[in-house]
């Protein structure tokens, strides 16, 4: 019965979700509006427009903490939970679970430095630093500690968070990434034929100024071939979705800030080699391809393994996949 009433609140509100995504992105698109979009470092579609969509109270924010300017979004009410996104996505990333984690947690979803409305500074961008972001923000929220989950490099900030704020660090949960380590050094340039996906994201985000210049006006075209070849179904990311995405990384500023992500990959491998095993409880969340990698590495780093959990209907984006096993998975391992 539960589980049937959570499956009528996430498809129920997905129409009316899209349209107001739609009517959002008119607006935006025509808007110089004084207020939230004086905030924003370029024109993307509405954050408290479409938080306020969600049920559980959502509202957008913004704090200075850590030398930067952090755009969040939060609502619901009980411990505090904070949501890290990844890559080429934004907080709405979250948008399906977020409403049935409200329902027993104060869910923050936080943009990292270089994300949608947050600011863009010029560096920073290792791991580290914008763990200390997250960490700087939830102290200015008056919490002590907190639970942190993270997708893709939001996985690879909530792992460093844990690592470098044991004390601020309930429980963690980690999906379908984990934190750089000396390995990424074996991905190969060129992948044999029918080895999986080759990728090359990693070389391509390291390049200077290029990547924007490429992609200024184009950014639709990645968006789509990263949804492409990480959904099992296409329709679990909306086009009203990759809308809001493109309205956010569709300038060459955007870009640089977000391949600043990658280019941090060799201080975030140094970071690494210094950790000590984490002691909070973890979790992980993957897709069936991500299951070695996590089965094989947790217990190199973590000594308190709670369980890893195979989304099966997801292939990368798991909570846009199956919103009701990532919620689910999360409720029961932070109750």
């Amino acid at each position: 019965m539960e589980m049937n009433r959570r499956r009528a609140l996430t498809v129920g509100a997905g129409a009316a979700l899209a349209a107001g995504i739609a009517s959002v992105a008119a607006a935006s698109a025509g808007s110089d509006a004084v207020g939230a979009v004086d905030q924003r470092p370029s024109k993307g579609i509405d954050d408290e427009t479409l938080a306020s969509r969600l049920d559980g109270d959502f509202h957008s924010h913004f704090a200075q903490v850590n030398g930067v300017r952090l755009h969040y979004v939060a609502g619901g009410r009980g411990e505090p939970l904070v949501l890290v996104p990844g890559w080429p996505a934004t907080w709405w990333s979250y948008h399906k679970v977020m409403p049935l984690l409200a329902q027993h947690y104060r869910v923050i979803v936080v943009d990292i430095r270089g994300m949608g409305a947050s600011e863009r500074p010029a560096g920073g961008y290792d791991k580290k630093t914008m763990a200390r972001d997250i960490y700087e923000l939830v102290r200015s929220l008056g919490y002590r500690q907190v639970n942190i989950a993270g997708h893709d490099i939001g996985a690879m900030v909530a792992f460093s968070f844990a690592a470098n704020h044991v004390a601020a660090t309930r429980r963690l949960a980690l999906l379908d990434v984990l934190h750089p380590d000396p390995t990424l050094y074996d991905l190969p340039m060129l992948t044999k034929p029918g080895a999986g996906v080759h990728m090359w994201w990693w070389a391509f985000n390291q390049v200077k100024e290029l990547p924007g210049q490429l992609l200024q006006g184009r950014s639709r075209y990645l968006i789509d071939w990263h949804y492409g070849i990480g959904l099992r179904n296409q329709d679990n990311v909306t086009d009203a979705d990759r809308r809001v995405y493109t309205s956010w990384y569709d300038d060459p500023d955007a870009i640089r800030a977000s391949n600043g992500w990658y280019q941090a990959v060799h201080e975030d491998i140094a970071d690494m080699t210094t950790y000590a095993k984490v002691t909070m409880p973890l979790l992980g969340l993957i897709a069936a391809t991500s299951r070695p990698w996590f089965e094989n590495t947790l217990p190199q780093i973590a000594t308190d393994i709670r369980g890893i959990i195979t989304v099966d209907k997801a292939l990368h984006w798991l909570c846009e996949e199956d919103p009701e096993l990532v919620s689910k998975s999360l409720i029961d391992f932070l109750a």
